[in-house]
């Protein structure tokens, strides 16, 4: 048996209120003057400004140019703002998207090159060769996770390929997970999110790669989706509900280590070629892509359809998948979501270069994708 590494280095505050603490933390640090990385929707509430009250005797200013799918100008964009204001730190506010940024902001600031260059895919690609600014972020979604990960996702800017640029540098130094920073997410996200939420922690139990922490984390994560999406979606102001689906979210971006699947291929190359919200992506491709899967890992299945609750056994999963998609309000197939039947070349080329699909239960070939896509129409 070969010997195998394990890191679960991020710290984490979590429970209601965990956000009046950064101001305390960042001080603790020598630390005064940070950069608020958020998106345009979320520095136009007011749940960013109830944050910045609680920033008293720091001199913080915001960065709100994030938008859609975070691409590499943004990111550009941040650093240069990071370099205008003199920051000495990085606060990442909000989803996914913003918190991919802010995670990179501060490598952007503080080297060469374009951000891109630091993708672990390029042909020359460049090292983090000097400490980064501290980073802490609070996340306003429960979805991607990407709070607690060593990884970020920005799109080239032109072709909308997403890249990835992977280093335990850029994780963040503490984790401030508040689930009262959820309670105002509408329904529609709220359901995208966690679905998204669920994808990872299923996916990341199905991948064949041996990791039985992340395998614990996953089943965990997705049992506590499966008991609280619905009444989410239903109660946006039930707060236990909240944090079940939180920490759902960082239970699976921490299994996901482990890696992931074809699912996230496919969600991948609908964001690039369809600019979908990859939460909706996902939603829409996992019964498609686990009923193709189920046949490789039966027993697995009886595992989640157990840790779910699912009547029925394993071979219920997958309508409960479906069902379940419905009772949140996510309905309709990939034409229903402004998806062409002629996109499917492009879709089927993007997903095959993808690697999460190197490590689904079944091999993938343009062929199988082929096949998912028009499955899913």
């Amino acid at each position: 048996m070969s010997i195998t590494g394990f890191s679960f280095p991020t710290a984490i505050r979590f429970g209601p209120g965990a956000r009046r603490e950064v101001a305390r933390h960042l001080r603790e640090q020598g630390l005064t003057r940070p950069l608020i990385v958020t998106d345009r929707a979320l520095a136009a509430l007011p749940l960013l400004a109830e944050f910045q009250s609680h920033l008293a005797g720091l001199d913080a200013t915001v960065f709100s140019g994030v938008h859609g799918n975070p691409t590499a100008s943004q990111v550009m964009a941040g650093a240069a703002a990071f370099k205008a204001h003199r920051a000495d730190c990085v606060i990442g506010f909000g989803g996914g998207a913003a918190l991919d940024v802010s995670k990179v902001v501060g490598l952007a600031a503080t080297h060469e090159g374009d951000i891109l260059e630091y993708a672990w895919d390029h042909a020359q690609v460049r090292p983090i060769t000097r400490p980064l600014p501290w980073f802490v972020a609070l996340p306003t979604t429960a979805g991607t996770g990407s709070e607690v990960g060593r990884s970020a996702v920005v799109s080239e800017n032109e072709s909308h390929l997403k890249r990835v640029i992977f280093s335990p540098q850029i994780l963040a130094r503490a984790v401030f997970a508040d689930p009262e920073l959820t309670l105002a997410l509408p329904a529609a996200i709220t359901a995208a999110t966690g679905m998204d939420a669920l994808t990872h922690n299923v996916e990341s139990y199905l991948s064949p790669a041996w990791h039985p922490l992340c395998d614990g984390i996953a089943l965990e994560g997705a049992r506590l989706a499966a008991r609280s999406l619905l009444t989410a979606v239903q109660e946006p102001g039930n707060l236990p509900a909240r944090s079940d689906m939180l920490m759902a979210s960082m239970m699976g971006a921490i299994a996901f280590q482990k890696d992931l699947g074809a699912v996230h291929s496919c969600a991948h190359a609908l964001g690039a070629v369809c600019d979908l919200h990859h939460g909706l992506a996902n939603a829409l491709m996992i019964d498609t892509v686990l009923a193709w899967n189920q046949e490789a890992v039966p027993e697995k299945f009886e595992e989640l359809a157990h840790v779910c609750k699912v009547s029925g056994g394993g071979d219920q999963f997958v309508p409960w998948l479906r069902a379940l998609k419905v009772r949140v309000g996510i309905r309709g197939k990939l034409g229903a979501h402004g998806v062409l039947p002629a996109q499917i070349p492009r879709l089927v080329a993007v997903a095959l270069a993808d690697v999460c699909h190197q490590t689904n239960p079944r091999p993938c070939t343009a062929a199988d994708f082929q096949r998912l896509f028009e499955d899913a129409f």
